[in-house]
């Protein structure tokens, strides 16, 4: 059967959450007795009366990911939420600090409660297309986080996969913008291309907003927790010292786009065949070590088979008992990540060609996958033609997998087709038979660690 879930008193709520439709979720072992069908009917009913009404307003819950909640006072806590407040406003009432170049009226729009007027102007954007899975604050644990392999984007480190920029810097707006109109492949996050321009940039600066005030969270930690600085913390200071380089990186980061020479020419069958087996040589060289990661032929089987990004590396102890020991101290349970298949499985970051060039130049940010082209202060591994040859070798994998390579399957079947209501405000997530209940009944926040998906 197919059930419909609404939660209009998510626990979320104390983080500003509002009402929820998370579409579609079908449970093959599900069955709902005439009982239970008429006590979930009346809760409905009830919760649709009551509501939320008598919740307070929303507010930025602090940033304790990885710290013992108890190190840090009550004093510590008001006085970093204080100056945040005052820079940045809360979810409802964003504020723009001084000197920094965000368009509050676009933060309005993607900002607070889910409204709209009679001209079709929208609010609540983020709430709207995003929270669900990023959070009211974006920092990845929104209500459907627990059950979504991999995790929603936490904003608030600053870090962006997939970017067309060096090094570490920020994503260029149209890095963000790709990611929004195309979706990841493979992943939870829809394509929102049948939104209105207008409506991509608000949540494009939101997302830039959130990153912005994540990273003065941090360093206020910092300070005020682990230096135990003098309270109040001046907020000129915090200004100068934490805001304004966070907003700088997003400047700085165009000058260092990733800009790929022309590709070696690949017109003729013979030059394509010629560029692949350059590229062959290349993956299986000791230069770029590809196949430690993806394995010899490319199925994501290689020597490293446990890998964490960063968000998820955190959790992970010495041993067993350290990391159930630090599972407390996160919101989402460790999960670890896994390489790409290239035989099987779609590009996560673009299916064009120039894609692929960034993903390798530029890396993966915040994964294991390094940069192979030049870094500010690291030279390049590969040079740009080389990186164009490892490409179109990687590109041929796609279909050609070896009769031992069987399909790996993901734990949960994510399907976000193009909403046929052009609001792209719809997710419908298939979970197996096996989670479903878990992840009702527990929100998936157990402390044993999430493993990667496995063969069969």
């Amino acid at each position: 059967m197919v059930l419909v879930i609404l939660s209009p008193c998510h626990p979320e709520r104390s983080e500003g959450s509002p009402y929820w439709d998370f579409g579609t979720r079908s449970f093959a072992a599900l069955r709902m007795t005439a009982a239970a069908r008429r006590m979930t009917a009346a809760a409905l009913l009830l919760l649709c009366v009551a509501g939320c009404s008598m919740s307070s307003a929303p507010q930025f819950r602090l940033n304790t990911e990885g710290r013992n909640p108890a190190s840090i006072s009550r004093t510590q806590g008001e006085a970093i939420g204080e100056a945040l407040g005052g820079l940045f406003g809360t979810p409802d009432e964003p504020k723009v600090p001084t000197g920094v170049e965000l368009d509050l009226k676009r933060l309005r729009a993607a900002a607070g409660p889910i409204a709209g007027d009679a001209q079709g102007n929208q609010r609540g954007l983020f709430r709207r297309h995003c929270a669900a899975c990023h959070g009211t604050a974006g920092d990845g644990a929104g209500p459907t986080a627990g059950v979504l392999n991999p995790y929603p984007r936490d904003f608030r480190n600053g870090v962006f996969k997939f970017t067309s920029t060096a090094g570490g810097a920020k994503p260029l707006r149209d890095d963000l913008l790709r990611t929004l109109r195309e979706g990841l492949p493979g992943t939870a996050m829809p394509s929102f291309r049948n939104l209105p321009d207008r409506e991509l940039d608000a949540l494009l600066e939101y997302v830039k907003y959130l990153s912005i005030r994540g990273q003065t969270e941090l360093s206020l930690l910092q300070k005020v927790v682990d230096e135990d600085a003098a309270l109040p913390v001046p907020t000129h200071e915090v200004l100068a010292d934490d805001v304004l380089p966070a907003a700088r990186s997003w400047d700085e980061a165009r000058g260092l786009a990733i800009v790929p020479p022309p590709p070696p020419s690949t017109d003729t069958p013979e030059q394509l065949a010629a560029s692949i087996a350059q590229g062959d040589q290349l993956f299986h060289g000791p230069e770029s070590q590809c196949v430690k990661c993806h394995g010899p032929l490319g199925d994501g089987r290689g020597q490293q088979a446990e890998l964490y990004d960063d968000w998820n590396l955190r959790k992970k102890g010495a041993t067993p008992e350290e990391t159930r020991s630090l599972a407390g101290r996160f919101r989402l349970p460790i999960q670890r990540v896994r390489p790409r298949n290239f035989t099987l499985e779609s590009f996560r970051g673009g299916q064009r060609p120039i894609d692929q060039y960034w993903r390798i130049a530029g890396g993966i940010k915040g994964t294991p996958m390094p940069p192979a082209g030049p870094a500010p202060g690291s030279p390049a591994v590969l040079r740009p033609d080389d990186i164009w040859h490892l490409v179109n070798y990687v590109r041929s994998l796609r279909g050609h997998r070896p009769p031992d390579n069987k399909k790996i399957p993901s734990p949960l079947a994510i399907s976000s087709p193009r909403p046929t209501s052009g609001r792209g405000d719809r997710i419908t997530v298939t979970v197996s038979s096996w989670v479903a209940p878990i992840a009702l009944l527990s929100g998936c926040r157990q402390a044993q660690e999430v493993p990667a998906p496995r063969e069969k």
